[in-house]
Parts: C-alpha cells; sequence; structure tokens
C-alpha cells in the first residue's frame, strides 16, 4: 500500500477511535467543550486536506493557494502592513504553489532569490526612511514563513500527507507529554519564554508520537523524523514569537477550537520547509 493510501488508514483510524473518547468524557472534565471543539475541526480539515492531495498537483496547488491567502491576511492584520505589502503576499500564495505545479523546473534558487526585491519594491517606491525596513523585512519573513512551505504541498508529492498527519498528532503528543510527565522534575521546565506553556515533556511528546506516525504510514526516516519533530516544536515557538510582538493572544477566533489558521499551521509550515531540505 502507498504511503498516501497508509496515511488515509491511519487518520480515520485516530478520528473514529478518538471520537469515540472525546464522547465518552465525563461532563466533569473541564476541558470537554475545548477538545470536542478540537475534534470536530479535525474531523472536517482532515478530509479537506487529503482529499485535495489526492487530486494530485493541481489539488495540492488549490489547496496551497487557499491556505496561504487566508493565512496571510491573518498574518498582515497582525503585523500591521500597508496595503502594498498586502498585495504582494497574496499575489505569491498563489502564484508561487502555480508555479510549482505548472511549471515546477521554474521554481528554482534564482526564484526565491527574486523574492527579496520583489518584499522590498513597495518600500522603496514609497520611499519610507521610518518603517521600510520594518515593512520590507515582515514581507520577506511571511514569503519564507507561509509561501514557501506551502508551496511543497505541490512538490512533496504523497509526503506531504504523511507530514500533515503527522504534524497534527505530534500536537496530540505535545499535550499528551505535557499533561502526563510535566508536572514537576526536570521534563517540567518551560521550553523557551515565548510560550511558557510549554515543555520539554511535551517536545518529549511530539517526539515519540511524530516518530511512530511516521513509521505507521511508511515514511519514516531519520531525516524526515527530525524535521517533522523540530518542525513541530520550533513552528509554534515562531507563531508565538510573532503574536507577542503584535499583542495578540490568537491570529484569528474563526477556527473552532484553535484560533486562527496560522494557529492551527504554525508547525506544519515549518516542518514542509524542513522536509522540503532534508528530502532534494
Amino acid at each position: 500500500m502507498s504511503t498516501y493510501g497508509r496515511t488515509v488508514l491511519v487518520s480515520v483510524g485516530v478520528l473514529g477511535v478518538s471520537g469515540l473518547a472525546v464522547a465518552a468524557l465525563p461532563a466533569r472534565i473541564r476541558v470537554r467543550a475545548e477538545v470536542r471543539k478540537r475534534w470536530r475541526t479535525w474531523a472536517l480539515a482532515a478530509p479537506v486536506y487529503l482529499g485535495a492531495l489526492f487530486l494530485g498537483g493541481g489539488g495540492a496547488c488549490a489547496l496551497a493557494a487557499a491556505l496561504g491567502l487566508v493565512a496571510m491576511t491573518e498574518y498582515v492584520r497582525m503585523t500591521g502592513l500597508r496595503r502594498a505589502e498586502a498585495a504582494v503576499l497574496v499575489a505569491a500564495s498563489v502564484a508561487l504553489p502555480t508555479l510549482a505545479w505548472a511549471a515546477p523546473s521554474a521554481l528554482d534558487a534564482r526564484a526565491i532569490g527574486l523574492l527579496l526585491p520583489v518584499a522590498a519594491l513597495p518600500s522603496l517606491l514609497r520611499g519610507d526612511p521610518e518603517s521600510g525596513f520594518t515593512a520590507a523585512a515582515r514581507t520577506v519573513f511571511a514569503l519564507l514563513w507561509i509561501a514557501v512551505p506551502l508551496t511543497a504541498l505541490v512538490t512533496l508529492g504523497e509526503t506531504a500527507a504523511a507530514v500533515g498527519i503527522a504534524v497534527a498528532l505530534g500536537d496530540v503528543g505535545a499535550w499528551c507529554g505535557g499533561t502526563f510527565l510535566g508536572r514537576r522534575g526536570a521534563l517540567a521546565r518551560p521550553l523557551s519564554p515565548l510560550s511558557p506553556h510549554k515543555t520539554w515533556a511535551g517536545v518529549l511528546g511530539t517526539v515519540l508520537s511524530t516518530g511512530l506516525v511516521l513509521w505507521a504510514v511508511g515514511a519514516w526516516s531519520p531525516f524526515l523524523w527530525a524535521a517533522v519533530a523540530l518542525g513541530c516544536v520550533l513552528g509554534d515557538l515562531l507563531e508565538s514569537m510573532v503574536k507577542r510582538e503584535a499583542g495578540v493572544k490568537d491570529a484569528g477566533s474563526w477556527l473552532p477550537g484553535f484560533g486562527g489558521l496560522l494557529d492551527r499551521v504554525d508547525s506544519l509550515l515549518l516542518a514542509l520547509l524542513l522536509t522540503t531540505a532534508v528530502t532534494r
């Protein structure tokens, strides 16, 4: 069976078992409502994600563009970028995955190198000496953090499906590790001041769960495991850094149980980027 087929089976099995477990949670459990919201969101998101990848390059391109448009909108709102920078980010969110699908040979280091002058162009044309560098830097960061990684949904093929389910269950593993192992001792220490609730116990849970999932779907390799585990751990901290500087708790409020799209895909973005680095 292919990696994609195994990924679908694992996803269906996990959603089924977790759905029964969530339904059986006693009413007195404080996080019951939040857990149920998150499960419903995953029950809707998983078929959309895997279904788009099943359609091949066109489906992956559409998925990457849709995710990019929503994520960029949230990012622009958080960082206060102007319309010109927002237009660059929106255009890149569609252009990069489309290029990866229609003309993959054109998406090389030269094309990525053009992102810097394109990102700086609005500030250069405005002649903005006070905040031009900040705006250009934030635009470049969004391109490298959001648009380029999402393009990997097109270029990675069925590996993107394996990475997606591994990241999703890596977050679950982090929660389980933090809940059951992170109450006292060395593993209870915060990983970073950026996110005090993230502990070393959560890191251990992430490492174990991502490795198990990648093995279950037939995609395990030491480099891929490292890429996904690091993406899960560092991706969340990366978004926390952006949100803390912006002074917001969540990137949005429309996604039940998570906040915004960026709050859900922060780990996936970095995992896709690192996976591209270790598999190409």
